[in-house]
């Protein structure tokens, strides 16, 4: 049992404020903006291996650890490095890699999210946790809820339920609702938002829960911790772009430690073409989101390979959101498309071993375009983020069970009809 001390901070007053329960907004506070773990410790001491994610516990907002954990590991690429002319690229990986060290099951670093969002959940809670997901997140939560005996309520786009997929049956705490065919991620939030206006439901709360974001920082601090210093840049495809914030918030500490360097790595983030609002955000220079309609956003979603890329209304405009962490580390948005996420993909299994996901394909190809271009230095210290890999050598040979909706709404369904829906279903 691992509990770790800190308080909380909000990034649009500054304030600090002890953590009360399950928060998620600054108390009082209107102003948009997210809040932050501070940890006790400024300087990391890693448990060993054997501890899973927990392992980074001295910064993760965690007062329990869960079984089946398993960290992100970071190498020192050799084939993809010599083929792009690299000196120093690492990958950090997160998926099913036995060799390597990696054992994520559900082959996703979703994963390192759920494990540190449950850990922070009060054991004697009893609320059912909601969680929308376009996919990756979804898979992740049912298995490490189902693992852990956490009543779970999913929701998920029927057109990306098959990514639904479980070594073996699920238990019964566990259930799924989904929004029709034709739907996207937007409007599995649409149905989560009204589930959590039901007072026995609980909202996981995204990117506004510190312990989803300090567990997708441990990426970082793998990477740190393996190279001996922060890394110059740092490459990964967003939806959300909540990774990449947390990526902003463990260098931060890395530099307040003191032992890994005082630099901010340049945040390379990409989006799959044809669908890319934070792109589009971040070329007109502004904070807030331009304007997409509906039924475009829907179509150009269902024309990227990389679903759980396919966020419309990303964290990006609050204190603390994406445009503050690309304007204090600097770096860019970049774009590739399925067919360039592809042959990324191909390269990485030819070079490194491993098949990796479409978002992983996309931060690829994103980063080799750099290099094509010349805007990287060979010398540089680059971070490539792998977010989920080894779903095929996992599933070889086995018998996959894949989770079935309970309910699936329509688009744009009645508020009640929901909630009466949803009381209905047993946990």
């Amino acid at each position: 049992m691992i509990a770790t001390k800190y308080k909380l901070q909000s990034l649009a007053s500054g304030k600090i404020f002890n953590d009360s329960g399950w928060m998620l907004d600054a108390p009082g506070e209107t102003a948009p903006g997210l809040i932050r773990a501070v940890y006790e410790k400024k300087q990391i001491d890693l448990l060993d291996n054997g501890n899973g994610i927990y392992k980074f516990a001295d910064w993760l907002p965690v007062n329990r650890t869960l079984k089946g954990s398993s960290a992100p590991v970071t190498y020192k690429s050799e084939g993809l490095g010599k083929e792009l002319g690299l000196k120093n690229l690492y990958i950090t990986f997160s998926g099913y890699w036995p060799e390597k060290g990696a054992f994520m099951k559900t082959a996703s670093f979703k994963e390192t999210e759920a494990y540190t969002v449950c850990g922070r959940l009060n054991p004697k809670e009893d609320k059912v946790l909601v969680v929308a997901s376009a996919g990756n997140t979804a898979r992740a939560f049912a298995q490490v809820c189902s693992d852990n005996n956490i009543p779970l309520l999913l929701s998920v786009p029927e057109d990306n339920l098959d990514a639904l997929w479980f070594e073996k049956p699920l238990n019964d705490c566990v259930k799924l609702v989904a929004s029709k065919s034709g739907s996207d991620y937007f409007d599995a939030i649409h149905l989560s938002n009204i589930a959590v206006k039901l007072d026995h439901f609980i909202p996981e709360g995204g990117a506004k829960n510190v312990a989803r974001r300090d567990g997708m920082g441990t990426t970082v601090l793998s990477a740190a911790t393996t190279i001996g210093k922060i890394p110059d840049y740092y490459f990964q495809a967003v939806g959300s772009g909540t990774g990449a914030i947390a990526a902003w918030e463990a260098n931060l500490r890395l530099i307040e430690d003191g032992r890994y360097g005082s630099h901010k790595m340049k945040l390379m983030v990409s989006q799959n073409f044809p669908f890319h609002p934070i792109y589009d955000a971040w070329k007109e220079g502004s904070r807030a989101m331009l304007q997409m309609d509906d039924e475009i956003a829907r179509k150009h979603v269902e024309n990227i390979d990389a679903k759980v890329l396919s966020n419309r209304k990303p964290p990006y405009p609050p204190a603390g959101g994406l445009y503050d962490a690309m304007m204090d580390a600097g770096g860019d948005v970049l774009l590739a498309n399925n067919e360039e996420s592809k042959m990324a993909a191909n390269l990485f299994l030819a070079l490194e071993g491993n098949d990796i996901h479409p978002a992983a394909g996309i931060a690829t190809a994103t980063l080799i375009k750099e290099v094509k271009s010349r805007n990287l230095d060979p010398q540089a210290i680059i971070m490539l983020n792998i977010t989920g890999g080894g779903e095929e050598r996992f599933k070889k040979d086995k018998n996959l069970f894949c989770l079935k909706p309970t309910i699936i709404f329509d688009i744009d369904p009645k508020e009640d009809e929901v909630k009466q829906k949803l009381l209905e279903i047993k946990f």
